[in-house]
């Protein structure tokens, strides 16, 4: 399941959601690493139309950021978190 940040937001990759292609059913907000995919340099949460998940997932996602920050796990702002 080692997916690199490259191989998920190419462009000549076919986009399909990656917990309905993982079978990922419940993400979990303690996992800072899987988390920071889907966070930008800053902090900010990348949209859907350049992760490629699904609507469902990407409001998980964002759910799950959030209670990441708020605990401390996630910086709300960095200026370079990578």
């Amino acid at each position: 399941m080692a997916l690199n940040v490259c191989e998920l937001f190419d462009k000549n990759v076919d986009k399909y959601c990656l917990f309905k292609r993982f079978g990922i059913k419940y993400i979990d907000y303690k996992n800072a690493e899987f988390l920071l995919r889907f966070v930008n340099e800053q902090g900010k949460i990348l949209p859907r139309r350049y992760t490629g998940v699904s609507m469902k997932y990407q409001r998980k996602v964002a759910r799950a950021i959030k209670r990441a920050r708020h605990l401390g796990l996630l910086p709300f702002v960095s200026d370079n978190l990578r």
